[in-house]
């Protein structure tokens, strides 16, 4: 009864949004008018916040966050007036409404690179309202223009590879050296350390049924078994609510409340991850990686990948504790293997994506 009350519920709610939308779209459309939506980010973070820096003082600028209080009818009214709708991530709000034709509804997917299937190329896809309508999205390599066509239903043409904004940071000295500084100032205990970053995805099929399996991993064994020239920094999904046992702070740091993952890469000397895109990030920086996919074939059986997963491993692949013991004492990294995975999945990631968005998909101009 509760969740067929909640589907009515939100039912009315689209069709009060389209119904205000309709009302609104008959007024003239301000050319110059940029749309922020996020229902996960409670500020202009991500590629939002490089995209809004690059943008300067050339558009007016809108935004409706998570933590926005709005009415359909204010919503409505942003969505009918700005020529520019910008989304990084899933938005199901903005689905229903058949928006106006001068309208450019573009999504800066929040993830770089084409792991884990989403959208139209996951299993049974088609049986809900997924993403639909997108006018442009913007991909960080050539190679995989095709998959995000698939994922989000669109012509390859309107698939643009001009790389990841929030990229850009991994080719900024200056930034780099500044965020290292600031972190060792936080968090002096992590000086003359090496550096684990334990950052594993969720499972569960989306945010409501998230989670992390925790019995997998001892920490306190793992802690023993490093002894004192590590110290480890646990980032879990932003999804994954429920936490790890007891943790001793001489060895552990959670920093899972912060939002992005980038800044802690650049003070990262190995990498534990499963399926998470951080690899993407983690390879323009040539870290050492760790592939902990204790339940590999059940993932691929209920979620899957766009390539066999070998094709994203230019580290080891461990099952267990035992293993990941060992893969962390000795990190390794497959440089050919790195190599051809950076040019498959991140060859338009250079630093300049942000100012590149601007000039193509704000602008009007040509890659």
């Amino acid at each position: 009864m509760e969740n067929i009350l909640k589907i009515a519920a939100q039912k009315l709610r689209y069709l009060s949004l389209t119904t205000y939308y309709n009302h609104y779209k008959k007024q003239p459309i301000n050319q110059k008018q940029v749309l922020f939506l996020s229902q996960s980010r409670k500020e202009l973070s991500g590629n939002f916040y490089y995209i809004r820096q690059a943008m300067q003082d050339r558009f007016i600028v809108k935004s409706v966050l998570s933590d926005d209080s709005v009415t359909n009818k204010m919503l409505a009214k942003l969505m009918a007036e700005s020529h520019y709708i910008l989304l990084d991530d899933f938005y199901p709000a903005i689905y229903p409404v058949h928006l106006r034709e001068e309208t450019r509804l573009i999504q800066v997917w929040h993830a770089i690179g084409a792991f884990k299937t989403v959208g139209y190329a996951r299993k049974n896809s088609m049986l809900t309202l997924t993403h639909r309508g997108y006018t442009d999205a913007i991909v960080s390599s050539p190679s995989i223009i095709n998959d995000y066509a698939r994922a989000f239903h669109m012509d390859p043409r309107h698939i643009h590879p001009i790389g990841i904004p929030r990229s850009d940071i991994f080719f900024d000295e200056t930034y780099a050296k500044q965020i290292k500084e600031e972190l060792y100032q936080q968090h002096p205990q992590l000086e003359n350390k090496k550096i684990i970053l334990f950052a594993p995805t969720f499972r569960g099929n989306n945010i409501h049924h998230a989670y992390y399996d925790y019995d997998q991993i001892d920490f306190k064994h793992l802690q023993e078994s490093l002894g004192d020239d590590y110290f480890c920094i646990i980032k879990m999904h932003p999804f994954i609510k429920q936490r790890s046992q007891a943790l001793d702070s001489h060895f552990f740091l959670d920093l899972s409340s912060q939002r992005e993952i980038n800044d802690l890469l650049f003070i990262t000397d190995i990498l534990i991850t499963d399926y998470s895109s951080v690899i993407f990030e983690a390879s323009l920086l040539n870290i050492p990686t760790i592939f902990f996919a204790y339940d590999l074939e059940n993932y691929i059986s209920e979620r899957d990948f766009f390539y066999p997963y070998e094709e994203y491993t230019y580290g080891p692949v461990v099952k267990n504790e035992e293993e990941l013991v060992k893969a962390i004492r000795h990190p390794v990294i497959d440089q050919q293997k790195l190599e051809r995975f950076k040019e498959k999945f991140v060859a338009s990631c250079d630093g300049h994506a942000s100012e590149r968005f601007v000039e193509v998909l704000l602008e009007g101009g040509k890659l």
